[in-house]
This record gives structure tokens, C-alpha cells and sequence, in this order.
């Protein structure tokens, strides 16, 4: 099993990079004796040190590590040697959304509606379990082997029984009000976020998005942004309920999953168990 062994570098085949972050690179893999293909994320352990950011790697690992859900990327194991890090991660096929969205500039109602379902499902999990994401966006979605979502980095993500925090994190164009006012916050950062991504996925571009980061700021803060003519109604009305100034306001997630734009062009497939408990 993935999950109990002690593991070493010796044991896997590495095949092509998936893709390079800030602290190593993450290769296609392949463990030699059950040739099971997974994804390993390599770090370098002076890296983490110089940008202090060894307790965030250690609660990624905890809650990653914890979570089992089939739009959540697995983190099977991890072992290290004298100089590296390596996550065991399950490998997603089709790569980064944010290449994807890259490549056809925008999406279809019915690519978004599985998204934000799929995604909604997900975090519902997450907070039932308390954990809080903090940092959806489309460069920490990957995508399954049927396309299906998989959140991918839970490097920003907390495991906060209170669900109350004041920490500013994520990224700009998906930051809530609350975190750019220094207020605190709470599960429903999330709720935000996947109403920016939600509007990014149909339009091509963030709700807030300008040349300054004062001017995206302030527009966050106003909730100040206007729909391209795209857009249906369907899907305005969801991103206008996710994209509440007032945090209490926002749609609740099972109100996303059941919302009637959600409903009509939804596509979700859920795996067979068996594809979910492969290890």
C-alpha cells in the first residue's frame, strides 16, 4: 500500500516534469514493483527553510494527507532524505485549468456548471471536515482523467476548528473583502472564490482585474464589476448570490450544487468507488 510503507527515492521510475513551482518540481512517476503512476512533488529543503515556510509544508501535508474526496487530489505518502522533500500525489492526466483556460479563452456554460459543482461538492467536504482552502483559483485545479476537478494545493489552506482567521493570504484577484478590510474570516472566503472562478470560466478573465493593484483593491472591496454580454442570466445570478460584499449573504454551498443554472448544465460524473480506493 502507498499508505503504510516507508518509501525511498530508489523505488520509483521518474518520467517527464508536470510542472516547476517556487520551492522544486513535480515529475510523472512510477513506483517499480506494483507500477502504480503517480505524480511526485520534489522540495527542496533549503529553499523551504530560506523562505520560512516549513510549518505551511507540514500542515499542507496534515490536511491534504486527511482528505478524501474524488474532486480533492490525493497526497497518498511522503518521505525525504538529506536535502529533498517528496509528496506521493495522485496524478491528474489532464493537467492545470489554468492551461486549459489558456488554450480556449473562455469556457461553456456547461464545462463551468460541472466545475462549480463539482468544486461546491468538494468544499462542502472540506468545511465539514474544517478546513478552510483559502486559495482556489484555476493554477491549483487540475484535472482527472475524465476532466473531472481535482483540488490540487493546500498550501495555503488551514485546519481552523474555530473557522474564524485573520491571516491575509490567496491571491489578489481572488482575495474576499474581508481579508483586504483585515477582518476576520471564515469558511466563506471559499464561497468567494469559486464566484470569481465561476466568472473567470465563463469570460476569460477575473471580475476584478485591472492595471493596479490599488484599483483592483478598491474594486474588490465595492464589489464593483460588470457582466460581458456573454454571460447568461443563469449564470449571473449565481455569480451575483457568491459575490456578496457580506459574507452571511453569500450562497451557501448545497443552495450552488442545486442553484437552477447549476442543474441545467451540470455534467458531473462521480468515479465508481473502486476508481477512489485504488490504494
Amino acid at each position: 500500500s502507498l499508505l503504510r510503507k516507508q518509501w525511498n527515492i530508489e523505488e520509483f521510475d521518474f518520467g517527464r516534469p508536470l510542472g516547476k513551482g517556487k520551492f522544486g518540481s513535480v515529475y510523472l512517476a512510477r513506483d517499480r514493483e506494483a507500477h502504480f503512476i503517480l505524480a511526485i512533488k520534489v522540495l527542496f529543503k533549503s529553499e523551504l527553510e530560506k523562505a520560512g515556510v516549513e510549518h505551511q509544508l507540514r500542515r499542507e501535508i496534515e490536511i491534504q494527507s486527511r482528505l478524501r474526496h474524488p474532486n480533492i487530489l490525493r497526497l497518498y505518502n511522503y518521505f525525504h532524505d538529506q536535502s529533498r522533500i517528496f509528496l506521493m500525489l495522485e496524478y491528474a492526466p489532464q493537467g492545470e485549468m489554468y492551461k486549459l483556460l489558456q488554450k480556449h479563452q473562455r469556457f461553456d456554460n456547461t464545462r463551468t456548471a460541472t466545475y462549480m459543482e463539482e468544486i461546491s461538492d468538494a468544499l462542502l467536504y472540506c468545511h465539514a471536515n474544517k478546513v478552510i482552502h483559502r486559495d482556489i483559483k484555476p493554477e491549483n485545479l487540475l484535472l482527472g482523467f475524465r476532466g473531472e476537478l481535482k483540488i490540487a494545493d493546500f498550501g495555503w489552506s488551514v485546519h481552523a476548528p474555530s473557522l474564524r482567521r485573520r491571516t491575509m493570504c490567496g491571491t489578489l484577484d481572488y482575495l474576499p473583502p474581508e481579508m483586504i478590510e483585515g477582518k476576520p474570516h471564515d469558511e466563506k472566503v471559499d464561497v468567494w472564490c469559486i464566484g470569481v472562478l465561476c466568472y473567470e470560466c465563463l469570460v476569460g478573465c477575473p471580475p476584478f482585474e485591472t492595471e493596479s493593484l490599488q484599483d483592483t483593491y478598491r474594486k474588490i472591496v465595492k464589489v464593483d464589476f460588470k457582466f460581458p454580454l456573454l454571460v447568461s442570466e443563469g449564470a449571473k445570478d449565481l455569480i451575483s448570490k457568491l459575490l456578496q460584499h457580506d459574507a452571511t449573504q453569500r450562497l451557501p454551498l448545497p443552495l450552488v450544487i442545486s442553484h437552477p443554472w447549476v442543474k441545467a448544465y451540470s455534467k458531473r460524473v462521480l468515479p465508481p468507488e473502486t476508481v477512489q480506493d485504488v490504494v
